[in-house]
């Protein structure tokens, strides 16, 4: 170990610096101290204030939350793994470094490992690895807070690196490193990003398989497999208790299968076909990939004083302060989508190598590269091609979970640059044909360079550039404003037309220089890096800069209560519901941040709470609100500038009620029907499947029998009950069977589901206690085998290492 040769080793250590220095250099401001100001981690302090709070208070995880939706489990919002000890990994990798800064050099490193282990000539590797990192849609992810998206991303490469060491026969280095950086993807849980990085392995084993039998040695196929199977079952292990969570939680979400038999044409067994197509990804807008204003950018873009939209608001009497702010929030994006905070940029430079890769890489990796980028892209379209998204969606398992299929371009954004850095090696390694290597270079510059200028010319020809939503500003847009935004649309299309095709002339004519020898190459390829560098940093910089960011006080306050908030929080009564409609209710965390929240802002929504808002809440229903115990309503006070006022709703029900009667219902569909019109304090709607929960019990509601919550904590409720003959209990609380369990005096005993969504129990005559604990198997169990197989691994992957220096060591 005395001996280690430190030259050696050098570069690598010159590439961290380089990745870290750039990355710091980008995200300066958190030198400072400061903040990402991002929308979804406002919202996540929002719905996940209620835990964080249990959490300070008691050292506990509630893994219940009462603050959104009525109530849900907190698997998806907020809960610590104590016991998967690959976190500590995760945080060694990211070098402490600040937020976002860890993340991005996550992307960089995983890539970088993925290039050294294909034997990539290390330079070419910290320029592909930097251009990876810089693809626009991964910066964007992070500027809005969708973190854990993000740093699934960043061990997608590693994952795969893994994979590929395995299959050339390092069996225990590779299976070692594929188990340590999936275990890594799992933790970062979000499973839409390891599905997408699970289908782009399935074609590469598939690939791997075929040239196996080509090659005749499908004993190390097979030998490798093995390898990696055990590999991927102790990997899944560590993050245990998490996904058998998600697993159970998502068949009573939203991603799971409906009990109504309503719209079967938009059904799937996961989520509805307009639901979860509705983000899908323009045929034309695939160039965006070349092109970054293909399609206008964001959808609230900022334009300058020479824009045709600011020249037209000064014409027609604006004044000038006045226009310039509205300037700086125009509707530029011209896509299908809804709307989107950017565009999923690769490089131009990347675009270009990807194609010069088509003709020189080994065939080996090129085939399936391309067609997990082609189906990258024909998935991305959803609903703009059909036939390949009905049949995912239908018969794909696990496809129908995810929404947003836009996102499945994640899988081009990396099978794309992979490809293009093989292809530049293979270029310069020397081993292809001077002249026939030129050829293959004018060809893809040739096409690359080509659309560009083609778009930059004639774009005004092809396109209208009217967006689908110009429609919606014709009410606080004049005619002539909307034409002044199509003109700078264009304008958008044609200087990044024009850009695209001079950083691929420039890239082409580096490596036309290095292939003829006019220039070295120690400095064509740094030359390379930076115009990569260059160009990418340019087009982030539109969307995430240092405006991105906010002094930590601000970030530690993400919102401000209103005078309503502070009236209502006076309350004494520790468990009840507020409905905020000075805010888009259903997609908004700020109520759960004060209050406990009819609405909130969540992907995994129970679905029967969905189909609730739905029939119910959006549309009024008193009743409905009464039962889960509405007992304020913020409303806009139009005789005060719109400000939150609110109104005491006199008629909810409270938290725990006394019934008359029972009306029983064959299905769904009747017992979400009869909400309509039903009286919550007197009849409880039960499914007939829950019929022998009161079957034989005589339901005579005494007047003065009382039943009141005591005692509130998330995951336990407290009640005392007092009645002089059997009764029928409704909890306005939300019923899910995995975890919640009620003991009277002690005793365990069964409750059932009322009212489509609520807790029901028959109790009995006297006076007793009855307790409400959350106690869900999955995450008690699931710790303990979660820390049994993180353990198992890191001994293991430690041990693998060991051996490996051992034998350099002894070489």
């Amino acid at each position: 170990m005395a001996n280690i040769p430190i030259k050696k080793y050098l570069p690598y250590l010159v590439a961290i610096a380089v990745f870290v220095v750039i990355i710091l250099a980008y995200f300066n401001p958190v030198l400072e101290g400061k903040k990402m100001k991002q929308s979804d981690i406002t919202n996540w302090k929002g719905m996940s204030k209620e835990i964080a709070d249990y959490r300070a208070k008691t050292g506990k995880e509630p893994l219940w939350t009462n603050s959104m939706f009525g109530g849900m489990p907190a698997y998806q919002i907020s809960v610590i793994y104590k016991g998967n000890l690959v976190k500590y990994v995760d945080t060694i990798l990211q070098l402490y470094l600040p937020h976002p800064a860890g993340l991005v050099f996550l992307y960089m490193l995983g890539f970088f490992i993925l290039m050294m282990v294909m034997g990539i000539d290390v330079w070419l590797a910290i320029g592909g690895s930097i251009a990876f990192a810089f693809c626009s849609f991964f910066f964007i992810i992070i500027d809005v807070g969708h973190e854990s998206q993000a740093h699934a991303i960043g061990y997608m490469a590693p994952v795969l690196a893994g994979i590929i060491l395995t299959y050339r026969g390092k069996y225990l280095l590779g299976a070692s490193l594929s188990a340590l950086f999936l275990a890594l993807e799992l933790y970062t849980n979000h499973v839409q990003i390891t599905y997408y990085l699970m289908i782009i392995i399935l074609i590469f084993i598939i690939s791997e398989l075929i040239f196996s039998i080509y090659e005749k040695r499908l004993t190390g196929f097979f030998k490798a497999s093995l390898f990696l199977g055990i590999a991927a079952i102790l990997a899944v292990g560590t993050s245990t208790a998490n996904l058998w969570a998600t697993y159970e939680y998502g068949k009573e979400t939203t991603r799971g299968k409906t009990e109504l038999t309503t719209e079967k044409s938009n059904r799937t067994s996961g989520l509805d076909k307009d639901y979860a197509t509705d983000w899908s990804y323009g045929v034309g807008e695939t160039f965006t990939l070349l092109i970054p204003n293909a399609r206008g950018g964001a959808s609230n873009g900022s334009l300058g004083t020479n824009s045709a939209a600011y020249k037209a608001m000064i014409n027609n009497g604006i004044p000038e302060q006045q226009a310039k702010e509205y300037s700086k929030n125009m509707p530029l994006y011209w896509g299908t989508q809804p709307g989107v905070a950017g565009p999923v940029y690769l490089g131009a430079i990347i675009i270009f190598l990807f194609i010069l890769a088509m003709f020189v890489a080994e065939n080996k990796y090129k085939w399936w590269l391309l067609s997990a980028t082609l189906l990258s892209i024909l998935l991305a379209w959803g609903k703009n091609f059909m036939p390949l998204t009905d049949l995912f969606l239908l018969h794909v398992p696990g496809y129908n979970k995810f929404r947003a299929v836009s996102m499945t371009l994640v899988i081009a954004e990396f099978t794309i640059p992979f490809l293009a850095l093989l292809g530049l090696n293979k270029a310069l390694s020397g081993e292809i044909n001077r002249k026939l290597l030129t050829k293959y270079l004018l060809y893809a510059a040739g096409a690359t360079a080509g659309i560009s200028l083609i778009f930059a010319l004639f774009g005004s020809s092809f396109f209208t550039f009217v967006s689908p939503t110009d429609e919606q500003y014709k009410s606080y847009f004049p005619d002539w404003l909307l034409s002044a935004i199509r003109e700078d649309r264009a304008s958008l299309l044609r200087s990044d037309a024009f850009r695209s095709f001079a950083f691929i002339v420039l890239a082409a004519g580096l490596i036309w220089g290095m292939i003829n020898e006019k220039i070295k190459k120690q400095y064509a390829v740094p030359g390379l890096i930076l115009l990569m560098l260059i160009d990418t940093w340019a087009v982030n910089r539109r969307y995430v800069n240092n405006d991105s960011f906010v002094r930590k006080s601000v970030d530690a306050t993400p919102f401000q209560p209103s005078q309503a908030d502070l009236f209502i929080m006076k309350d004494v009564d520790p468990d009840f519901r507020v409905f905020n409609q000075t805010v888009s209710p259903f997609n908004d965390a700020s109520t759960s941040y004060f209050h406990k929240s009819i609405g909130g802002y969540h992907g995994a929504k129970l679905r029967r709470y969905q189909e609730l808002i739905e029939h119910d809440l959006t549309k009024g229903n008193m009743n409905v609100f009464n039962m889960l115990n509405t007992k304020y309503f913020i409303i806009p006070d139009k005789a005060n500038n719109n400000q939150p006022t609110m109104q005491i709703n006199m008629e909810a029900l409270g938290n725990a009620w006394f019934v008359d009667s029972v009306k029983l219902v064959n299905n769904a569909d009747e017992e979400i029907n009869a909400l309509d019109n039903f009286n919550p304090a007197k009849t409880a709607i039960i499914d007939k499947r829950f019929e022998a929960f009161v079957k034989g019990h005589s339901i005579n509601h005494d007047s003065l029998s009382t039943i009141k919550l005591i005692s509130y904590e998330p995951n336990e409720l407290k009640y005392q009950t007092n009645s002089s003959g059997e009764q029928l209990a409704v909890f306005s609380e939300i019923y899910y069977e995995k975890g919640w369990n009620a003991y009277l005096d002690g005793q365990l005993l069964p409750h059932f589901r009322a009212d489509y969504v609520l807790r029901a129990m028959i109790v009995p005559s006297g006076k007793h206690t009855l307790v409400f604990k959350f106690e869900p198997k999955v995450y008690e169990i699931g710790e303990k085998v979660s820390l049994a197989c993180s353990s198992l691994l890191l001994l293991l992957v430690a041990g693998s290492f060991f051996i490996q220096l051992r034998k350099k060591s002894s070489v």
